[in-house]
C-alpha cells in the first residue's frame, strides 16, 4: 500500500500561495500519511511540532504527495 507523503511548506507572508512551493518555502517539514484526510489535518500539526508559531504573517500550506 502507497503511503502519502505530508509536506507542510512554511512560507512567508510575501510569498503568494501559488507561489508557496519547496523552492520559495522558508521551512519544509514532511512526514508520511495513510489518508489524504489524514495528510490535509497532519500539515499544520507538523509545522506546530516544529516550532512554527505563525509569526511575522508567515503561514503553512500543505501538500499531500503519493509516495513511490
Amino acid at each position: 500500500m502507497n503511503q502519502i507523503l505530508v509536506v507542510a511548506l512554511i512560507c512567508a507572508a510575501s510569498v503568494q500561495a501559488p507561489d508557496c512551493s519547496r523552492e520559495t518555502a522558508i521551512d519544509v517539514v514532511t512526514g508520511p500519511a495513510h489518508t489524504l484526510q489524514e495528510c490535509l489535518v497532519q500539515g499544520p500539526v507538523l509545522a506546530a511540532s516544529a516550532g512554527f508559531k505563525g509569526e511575522d504573517g508567515a503561514y503553512v500550506k500543505t501538500r499531500c504527495e503519493q509516495r513511490r
